[in-house]
């Protein structure tokens, strides 16, 4: 099985303690990649944890949430993301008990929010999904086979059953959409950095200060461990060999009961276990046992190297040597802290008040924490799109500029000329957009006959401008809507009039008749080769301002007489719109950027006869006398729109739009 090669990975909850391992693993190991972490930093988040690559040049940390929309279709769209791997999680039981809507908003809303992020941006190559063993429920007593990858989910407290749901929704968007993905389920983690609400590094800490161990009920309930620097290797692993579709335990065959934890560290210690360890009332429901087969990932070569007394010894130096790494954490170390360490949360138990108020008594530091609540203010800004638009004087140009005035998006017109690259360069320097729109081209003074003429200013223009702008927003990362045309096709055999059969964005242009469309088809080409351009075919465009004389409809109003084809058209008033949201959702390809369905040019002046005005007359003629009449002939063609139907399901048919958002804004009411 080939490797897989990531390029720009963005690492969820990284500033916690699992994710920050592989976060410094990836930067360290991997220069050539780049690390982008994103994190909100709760209250089990810290920024040092990622002290090791913060000085990379190949790592980015953004402060911020998974649940905020906007912000992580901007994070994937302008880091150029080709990888997930999404740890950020509430994942203590204890709190799920006490403030379990957070473990829902967070494990599966924001786990949606990532998930629909990937399948409207299109880029996303793997999205590794981190679950937890708790979602199998608990293993029978006297079982001698983990779970496996393919057994049942039966999770038994509100943080299982919220990672169990994000499991259902990362495997529907793998079958729906076929999203990328891949599912790890993972045993106990332990070592350095992690917050002391979890059993070892609370029983550490507790330890270090000279107080008992609260261990849950009889401390019977067995549970597996692994070292930190093992699970990140084993999602290092799993990146690289990892098989889309597939899920991988991380685990370990060796077992521990929570009362012999507590032992072994109070012989690290030199403590009395039977005077140090206090036995407190159990959860309202404890697991009492999670147990994994984990061949699957050793199949792909990975397996523990660190044996629990060296990890358990490693894990203690740490904290005896960073003994203030996580502030005030008196909360954490209660026996049932629950709600204590969301933010803004305080349960007003008896417990929670004596611990407060003996710390206020005595003056002591480690005083009990109560996090203040968190301003509106402190959510991640909406990231601010910024357009630098070419072909200010054009129709489409134009119309652009008015809609994002209209939805409040920045934008400015580029000064520099196409073909001249170092003045698009300069252009994307001074205003530093977030995508770059095309709408510059020559079609023709008044049409596409004045091509024929003048060719070199054509090729000029339609062919290496375009090409320039397109290369010079690749060498800035920036995503290219080139609007382009649908008249590099004409009705043949395989696609004739009338039939309903339209041209698909993947077939080959097959209209030469005029130069203008030459070329056109030349750059379309060309452009295949730039992954960061999406390609929009619009054709005979029409816009509700029917006394714009580029509008098709005002065009052949205007002639003596027209040929009566069935054709593709663009509505401009409502697809402009939708390509701003393709900007926004990062499109790339070539779409053929029509309503759907064909109208011909009598169905249209029927229509402006109706609405505009009831006196109009007009006369036909055929193809062979238009040619007498025109230097270049002309393409006629229906254009398959389903693609873009697909993304958006309300766009309207041709017909539709044209009453909707040209003939009815226009109707003439007769007095």
């Amino acid at each position: 099985m080939a490797s897989y090669k990531p390029k720009n990975i963005l690492i969820t909850g990284a500033a916690g303690f699992i994710a920050s391992h592989v976060a410094n693993r990836l930067v360290r190991n991997y220069p050539e990649y780049k690390i982008v972490v994103l994190d909100k930093l709760d209250y089990c988040s810290n920024l040092k944890n990622l002290n090791p690559s913060r000085s990379s040049s190949n790592f980015k940390f953004v402060k911020g949430d998974i649940g905020s929309v906007d912000l992580v279709n901007y994070l994937l769209i302008t880091e150029s993301i080709d990888t997930i791997m999404h740890f950020a999680a509430q994942t203590h039981v204890d709190n799920s008990f006490g403030n379990s809507f957070e473990f829902t908003k967070n494990n599966i809303y924001g786990t949606h929010v990532l998930l629909e992020a990937c399948k409207v941006t299109g880029q996303i190559r793997r999205f590794i999904h981190v679950s937890t063993d708790e979602v199998y429920g608990e293993t029978d007593e006297d079982a001698v086979v983990g779970n496996h990858e393919a057994s049942q989910l039966l999770p038994t407290n509100p943080y299982s059953a919220t990672k169990a749901g994000a499991e259902m929704l990362v495997m529907a968007y793998g079958r729906s959409y076929g999203l990328p993905v891949i599912t790890t389920r993972g045993n106990n983690v332990y070592g350095p950095n992690q917050f002391p609400e979890k059993l070892i590094p609370k029983f550490i800490l507790l330890a270090m200060r000279g107080q008992p161990l609260p261990i849950h009920g009889d401390g019977c309930n067995v549970r597996s461990y692994l070292y930190c620097e093992d699970v990140a290797e084993a999602f290092e692993v799993v990146l690289h060999k990892g098989e889309v579709g597939h899920v991988y335990n991380i685990g370990t065959k060796k077992e521990r009961r929570v009362i012999d934890v507590a032992k072994d560290i109070c012989k690290l210690f030199s403590l009395d276990s039977d005077k140090v360890i206090k036995f407190v009332d159990n959860r309202p429901f404890n697991d009492q046992r999670y147990f994994l087969d984990d061949q699957k990932l050793k199949n792909l070569g990975w397996s523990e190297r660190t044996i629990w007394e060296d990890g358990l010894k490693k894990t203690m130096e740490w904290y005896m040597n960073n003994p203030d790494w996580w502030g005030d954490v008196s909360g954490a170390l209660l026996p049932h802290p629950r709600m204590l360490m969301m933010p803004g949360m305080f349960d007003g138990s008896e417990e929670t008040k004596s611990l407060i108020f003996q710390s206020m008594d005595s003056n002591k530091q480690n005083k009990m924490l109560v996090p203040t609540p968190r301003s509106s203010t402190s959510s991640p800004k909406k990231p601010q799109l910024k357009f630098l638009i070419y072909g200010k004087t054009g129709w489409i140009g134009g119309l652009l500029g008015k809609l994002c005035e209209k939805q409040g998006i920045q934008y400015e017109y580029g000064r520099g000329r196409l073909e001249d690259r170092s003045q698009l360069i300069l252009d994307i320097q001074n205003v530093k957009p977030t995508h770059v729109f095309n709408a510059a081209g020559v079609t023709g003074r008044p049409n596409v006959d004045w091509c024929e003429s003048h060719k070199q200013e054509t090729i000029r223009t339609n062919v290496v401008g375009t090409l320039t702008l397109a290369n010079v927003c690749r060498e800035h990362d920036l995503l290219l809507m080139n609007y382009a045309t649908g008249c590099i096709f004409e009705y043949d055999a395989e696609h004739p009039e009338g039939s309903g059969i339209g041209f698909r964005e993947e077939d080959k242009p097959n209209f030469t008749g005029s130069f203008y469309s030459k070329t056109k088809a030349m750059v379309e080409e060309l452009l295949k080769e730039y992954e960061n351009v999406c390609t929009l075919r619009v054709r005979m465009p029409i816009s509700s301002d029917l006394s714009n004389p580029r509008n098709f409809i005002t065009k052949i109003s205007r002639y003596n007489k027209v040929v009566n084809i069935p054709n593709s058209m663009t509505i401009l008033d409502e697809l402009l719109p939708i390509s701003i949201e393709m900007a926004k959702r990062n499109c790339r390809g070539i779409w053929n950027f029509t309503n759907p369905g064909v109208v011909s040019h009598n169905e249209i002046l029927e229509m402006y006869k109706s609405y505009i005005d009831p006196s109009f007359k007009w006369t036909n003629f055929t193809l062979e006398e238009q040619a007498k009449v025109i230097v270049a002939p002309r393409s006629n063609n229906e254009l398959d729109a389903t693609k873009l139907k697909n993304e958006f399901l309300e766009l309207l048919s041709i017909k539709e739009s044209l009453i909707k958002y040209v003939f009815e804004p226009n109707k003439v009411i007769s007095k």
